[in-house]
């Protein structure tokens, strides 16, 4: 019964720690008048009116989500195809391709985006200003994240059997990743994706130095907003993290239902 008393104190002084950040930030963004109390002497929502009616904000929300929706795409369909090759058919090959993955960790954004505009500012593939470089770096960021998270799964569902029996059962190779690998990794896919939607929706350095003005995404907008008004940046903070927490929230819900039709389906059969 302690113990219990003891989780409990700690679960929720760790809820306080994470949210008595964002519950100021809110207040800060809805106060009209806050200098001297606790709490603000009187509340507005014209941050949020001002903010919700700028195009600029809703197309830097736009490009931000369609920036990191095709990076995290190719992401998964590229990382899913190597690590699961490389983990069934070529093991002597997978410290080669964890070597690989781990770069980007030592690479500083600063330098990696110098080198990225200087190689693909001239030659014969001409990128920068473009949000393919942009989509590009994103997708080099999150190769650790996205390579630890698959192998990480493959091993729990213990993949190798898995092929095995569908093999024994006259399944092919395809069909056998297409159809019982591939339902089996749903939620370390998913796992690998947040995470990374996580790294990607906060990430400035690239966004600034590899496009900037070209392609305002909702991190430059962020930053250029930031010394107009302080009530406007709590405003796209939280409206940032709503909607960080909305995307995280429908997917994992995707994936759930995902994973119930498949049982259903096994059920069935």
């Amino acid at each position: 019964m302690k113990k219990k008393w003891v989780h409990t104190i700690i679960i929720s002084a760790t809820f306080l720690y994470l949210f008595l950040p964002l519950a100021a930030t809110f207040l800060y963004s809805i106060a009209k008048e806050w200098h001297h109390t606790i709490l603000p002497a009187s509340y507005t929502l014209s941050s949020y009116e001002n903010l919700y009616t700028d195009p600029r904000f809703l197309q830097a929300v736009g490009r931000t989500l369609l920036v990191t929706a095709i990076t995290l795409v190719l992401s998964v369909v590229t990382m899913v195809t190597a690590v699961f090759v490389v983990f069934m058919y070529l093991p002597t090959m997978e410290r080669v391709l964890q070597a690989l993955v781990m770069i980007p960790f030592a690479v500083p954004g600063v330098v990696a985006a110098v080198g990225l505009i200087k190689v693909y500012s001239s030659g014969p593939i001409v990128l920068s200003g473009t949000i393919w470089i942009l989509i590009g770096a994103y997708y080099v960021l999150v190769l650790p994240y996205m390579y630890q998270g698959i192998r990480n799964n493959l091993r729990t569902i213990d993949a190798k059997r898995l092929m095995e029996a569908a093999e024994v059962l006259g399944a092919s190779k395809i069909k056998g990743f297409t159809s019982v690998i591939m339902p089996n990794m749903v939620t370390g896919m998913l796992v690998s994706a947040l995470l990374s939607f996580s790294i990607l929706i906060g990430e400035f350095v690239l966004a600034n130095f590899l496009i900037g003005g070209y392609y305002e995404t909702i991190q430059i907008y962020l930053m250029r907003r930031l010394n107009e008004n302080g009530h406007l940046a709590s405003a796209i903070v939280i409206t940032y993290f709503l909607t960080v927490a909305a995307i995280s929230w429908m997917m994992l819900r995707l994936g759930r239902r995902f994973v119930k039709t498949e049982e259903i389906k096994e059920k069935v059969t």
